[in-house]
């Protein structure tokens, strides 16, 4: 599962998922425009949320989650990366949220 920058994530975010795995009370302090919320403990019973068709880009607080996610959605048949440093490398990059 490769880890891509949140430059990277920024670019290719209109054309792919984003999924934030935080837990609810953590996205009060925002999420990436248009991404997809799915907590992690929730995943699986949620999974055809996520198109399979698309390259999914997974994200949480710091990067430690989003690893085991996409690592497991890789797993299940999804084209999945991580974004380095999470919500904390974004927001401290001044990127867009909602």
């Amino acid at each position: 599962m490769p880890e891509i920058t949140i430059t990277d994530t920024d670019q290719r975010r209109a054309r792919e998922q984003v999924l934030d795995v935080r837990e609810d009370f953590e996205i009060t302090d925002g999420v990436i425009p248009d991404a997809i919320h799915i907590p992690m403990g929730e995943l699986n019973t949620r999974l055809g949320e996520i198109d399979r068709a698309r390259p999914v880009i997974v994200i949480c607080r710091s990067g430690n989650r989003s690893t085991r996610v996409a690592d497991a959605l890789t797993g299940a048949g999804f084209t999945a990366d991580t974004m380095a440093g999470g919500m904390i490398a974004w927001q401290r990059a001044g990127l867009p949220v909602t």
